[in-house]
């Protein structure tokens, strides 16, 4: 992949420093002032489960008849795949997704010699199909409330006894359901605990790589334009599903490839959204607006600068090491917290959210026992969130210690020795031992320069949250500073390199004055001890959020949708401009845009073009929807999700979400967020005049499978 020069990649990546105020847009025309702040509606968000089906609500706004076949027809062609939502799009398991959700898929399913994340992949005939290396598919094909069972079961909610009611319901299930195909049981807490679940799920462990675009136009616009829009990105790839016999899978629902959407038309968008924190107390959120986001967010914005500085230090290194893929998803964090932080910042949202909490209360005043018992536990609340406060600088200092690729690796080892030789002292078997030193010994080390700096990030936070006076500290940096120390440690130490590691654990042992021993001995029994007060706060936060979360449920019933889980949901929308930045934003970009986009920025890495793109291939029609942006409600965790119209044809992937739907963390604002999808227009159009993949083509329209490109040719002629 052709890069810029190593100044001009950083000035771009700089764009992700600038403060936040300055990367979000303009409040739009209207909107209320924090005195004039009321709960929405759908404050709540969006993000309906099966089981509490919003029937109704669907049949009514929409006009048509969403009964309980049709949620099951629109649940069946949606699938789980690891951090991602997908969908089947032909009879014969042909599943459709992101492709940012297999970008380290892409590159693991290389053959020496090829380079498929910068140059694309398309298999040409269906024995070309590549496998994916422990990958999988997860469909969900059943779903009940099981609360009342398992209270019924463990009326006085003792732990053991709820554990086996859960286990129960698991067998159950299992017998239910297991036939000739792999099932497993999930159980789901909504409301936070207030409800439980359980969902099987049929799991796909044959899973091959079909299609993928080339990474440029898969992340066209880089960092520079993740979370933003107008949008112009192709962000898209093919699966397929096989079943044991070898023959692709033959699905018993999936969706027809739509012909697209218009503005104002809605739009019905299936995944698995990632836990958000809507049902969260005004006191939680304060705590991580003033603590939890504010920690991650520095966090994540000096590690991703080291993995950058060490890319660009050996490119070739960088790419066998992944570190790209590494920063591609720590830049996505970084920008994901930075919005939080905003939102939780602003003091409108803030408003909204005191609001929602007065509501709650107010609906539980006509059962005054009860509106007692929600107003002790909102009080108990805020008290815990100050004990955790007072444990703010621990927290801060050990965040993602011990991390596998975000962390010094020679300071991880230095901590799983602690941790195997605090095992073997409580009476651990040998062979626990013995496996945990073998996990240890497995991680190959790292380029010196890229360990060193990571190594500094993490004595730089030891110093930063507890202090030059702190004896943990003092022992770190030796009255050196955190760049000196890190270098002195890793020169000392036979944990930097795995080798001298094997052979001194085979041997004598570590030499006991071995620098980083010892500090990963104290590191860890510091680290542990503030594991164990904030396991408990932890633990006490968790009760009373059931506890609310149980009350809510009695106040608002399914009307509210409960906090997304990484679980399936459907969530509802219509296609929408909107204004910004002093103009508007189009519901619409087009092909159009991505070469305006390449000319405009000339040079510059995130908006290049691979090879196959320039010039524009002939009978490309520019003009073809690419991008479009709706309302519905998604988060991290929708990327790859289907958006479907009333008729079950699919019109477009979600992939992303502009600056303000940043803030659907904690609220659902259709006036200000939208999110941001592939349209699948661009992807036919893409993949006949660019890609020549006429044996896809031929199957996303009617279904017909052909065993090869020649095949394909000789129908569609």
């Amino acid at each position: 992949m052709s890069r810029c020069a190593p100044r001009l990649c950083r000035i771009g990546r700089a764009l992700l420093m600038l403060p936040l105020s300055l990367l979000t847009a303009i409040p739009a025309a209207g909107q209320t002032t924090t005195a004039e702040a009321q709960m929405g509606r759908f404050d709540g968000g969006k993000m309906w489960t099966f089981e509490y089906a919003p029937a109704q609500y669907f049949s009514e706004t929409y006009g048509f008849d969403a009964s309980p076949e049709w949620f099951e027809s629109a649940r069946l062609p949606a699938l789980r795949v690891p951090g991602c939502s997908a969908s089947f799009v032909s009879p014969h398991g042909l599943v459709v997704t992101n492709h940012h959700c297999v970008r380290s898929r892409v590159s693991q399913v290389s053959r020496p010699g090829e380079d498929l994340l910068d140059n694309g992949f398309y298999a040409t005939a269906l024995a070309e199909e590549r496998p994916i290396p422990g990958y999988y598919a997860d469909q969900l094909v059943h779903v009940e409330d099981v609360t009342d069972e398992v209270h019924a079961a463990a009326p006085d909610g003792n732990d053991q006894a709820v554990a086996t009611a859960i286990e129960g319901v698991r067998s159950r299930l299992l017998q239910e359901f297991q036939g000739s195909d792999p099932v497993w049981v999930q159980m789901v807490q909504l409301y936070n605990g207030g409800r439980q679940s359980a969902y099987v799920f049929r799991r796909f462990t044959d899973v091959r790589l079909v299609v993928a675009a080339e990474l440029n136009m898969g992340f066209f616009g880089g960092d520079n334009d993740n979370f933003t829009y107008p949008r112009y990105a192709l962000d898209f790839a093919f699966l397929r599903v096989y079943e044991a016999n070898g023959q692709p899978h033959r699905p018993s629902h999936w969706f027809t490839w739509g012909d697209g959407v218009s503005p104002g038309d809605a739009v019905f968008v299936i995944g698995n959204p990632g836990p958000t924190n809507r049902l969260q107390t005004v006191a939680q959120l304060e705590y991580q607006r003033d603590v939890l986001v504010p920690v991650r967010e520095r966090f994540f914005r000096t590690r991703l600068q080291a993995l950058w500085d060490a890319y660009d230090t050996d490119p070739v290194t960088g790419e066998e090491l992944d570190l790209r893929n590494q920063a591609f998803g720590l830049s996505n964090s970084l920008k994901a917290y930075t919005g939080r932080l905003a939102a939780l910042q602003d003091p409108v949202i803030m408003s909204r959210k005191g609001a929602a909490e007065r509501d709650f209360l107010e609906r539980m005043a006509g059962d005054p026992a009860r509106a007692e018992a929600a107003g002790r536990m909102l009080e108990e609340m805020a008290e815990l969130q100050e004990s955790k406060r007072e444990l703010r600088n621990e927290y801060s200092a050990f965040s993602y210690l011990g991390h596998a690729s975000r962390g010094s690796l020679t300071l991880r080892r230095a901590l799983q020795i602690a941790a195997v030789e605090s095992a073997r002292a409580s009476g651990a078997p040998r062979d626990t031992i013995a496996a945990r030193t073998e996990v240890m010994l497995r991680q190959a080390d790292r380029p010196d320069y890229l360990e060193e700096d990571l190594l500094r990030l993490r004595l730089e936070d030891l110093q930063r949250y507890l202090g030059n006076d702190d004896p943990l500290v003092q022992l770190a940096l030796g009255g050196q500073s955190p760049e000196v120390a890190a270098a002195s440690l890793l020169g000392r130490s036979a944990l930097a390199r795995r080798e001298q590691l094997r052979e001194s654990l085979a041997g004598p042992g570590i030499h006991p004055d071995d620098p980083m021993l010892e500090l990963g001995s104290r590191l860890h029994a510091r680290s542990e001890a503030y594991d164990r007060a904030s396991r408990a706060l932890m633990e006490r936060e968790s009760a009373l959020a059931a506890g609310l979360g149980r009350a809510r449920f009695e106040a608002y019933g399914t009307s509210m949708a409960p906090d997304a889980t990484f679980s399936p949901r459907i969530t509802d929308g219509v296609v929408q401009g909107y204004a910004f930045n002093g103009t508007l934003a189009p519901a619409f970009t087009t092909l159009f845009g991505v070469y305006d986009r390449y000319y405009s920025h000339s040079g510059h890495v995130d908006w290049q073009l691979p090879e196959r793109w320039v010039p524009v291939p002939e009978g490309l029609d520019l003009s073809t929807p690419l991008n479009f942006a709706s309302t519905a409600d998604t988060y991290g965790g929708n990327s790859g999700s289907p958006a479907v119209t009333k008729d079950l044809a699919i019109v477009g992937l979600n992939f992303d979400r502009n600056i303000e739907g940043l803030s659907r963390d904690f609220i659902y604002l259709p006036e200000r967020g939208r999110n941001v999808m592939v349209d699948v227009r661009a992807i036919r159009e893409a993949l006949d005049k660019v890609y020549d993949a006429d044996r896809i083509v031929l199957e996303i329209l009617t279904g017909q499978l052909a065993r090869t490109e020649e095949e394909a040719d000789a129908v569609r002629r």
